[in-house]
């Protein structure tokens, strides 16, 4: 981890605490409620508003307010598609900034399908792991149902050619983390095998860099300082697991 990177995650994570974003989550089942309370604990406002119905109203307050969007494809079903290719296509048209998570991309027809749709709307950060970005890129990642088989080194590649072939800022991650826009890459070390057995560490990840993309400019820097700032926390949880010999969780995330 740079020291530039480093501080610049502590600043960044000053400026949410300050202005306090409206970070609009369209989250899944198993990780909503760890997304928002990891949300919170750095300063954001999280919203969990899935409805298609509403997504004009929230890209307009974004739009208003400097806010994101994340996409989380986790729990999807033909309803929760069309409400988040609505919520997409209302954030693209408003300039709201948004991140897709593709979880489990690869695992079946139905989440590529997902993906190939919404990736249309431009996303400003796509973030997964090794397997689901390989997939997003048409190659064999390998993954088992979410879980990745593939490393973060493995689809360096892969996002590279979708962040030039999309315009757009891939973040993978894994025992290193990687954040490029085709052109300039950062990679990030402080991944753990741990952090496979707790659930929810990607989502909450993903909800964390909407709000660092709601408040920074630099989207390439921002997500990548939030990485950075992520990996810290994580070592700290590691720490205790070491140390302690307890079942790791996010349940009581704090920074």
């Amino acid at each position: 981890m740079s020291d530039e990177l480093s501080k610049n995650a502590s600043e960044l994570l000053t400026n949410i605490r300050d202005k306090g974003p409206l970070v609009w989550n369209f989250s899944n089942f198993v990780s909503m409620d760890i997304a928002a309370n990891a949300l919170l604990s750095i300063g954001a406002s999280p919203a969990m508003a899935h409805a298609k119905e509403e997504a004009k109203d929230f890209s307009q307050i974004c739009k208003v307010i400097n806010g994101a969007l994340t996409i989380n494809i986790g729990t999807f079903d033909p309803y929760w598609q069309e409400c988040a290719l609505e919520a997409a296509k209302n954030a693209n048209e408003n300039n709201v900034p948004w991140v897709l998570d593709p979880v489990g991309a690869g695992a079946s027809g139905f989440r590529n399908k997902n993906v190939e749709e919404l990736i249309k709307f431009k996303p400003t950060i796509l973030r997964g792991n090794g397997s689901e970005i390989m997939a997003v890129a048409g190659l064999s990642g390998g993954g088992k149902g979410v879980d990745s088989t593939s490393t973060s080194n493995d689809a360096l590649d892969a996002a590279m050619s979708i962040a030039k072939k999309n315009k757009i800022i891939v973040a993978v991650t894994g025992a290193t983390d990687y954040v490029t826009d085709g052109k300039l890459t950062y990679s990030i070390e402080g991944g753990h095998e741990v952090m496979t057995k707790i659930t929810a560490t990607g989502c909450a990840l993903s909800c964390l860099i909407g709000a660092a993309i709601a408040v920074g400019e630099d989207k390439l820097f921002s997500t990548a300082a939030t990485v950075v700032r992520e990996r810290k926390f994580q070592l700290s949880v590691l720490f205790n697991y070491e140390m302690h010999d307890y079942a790791p969780s996010l349940s009581n995330y704090s920074e």
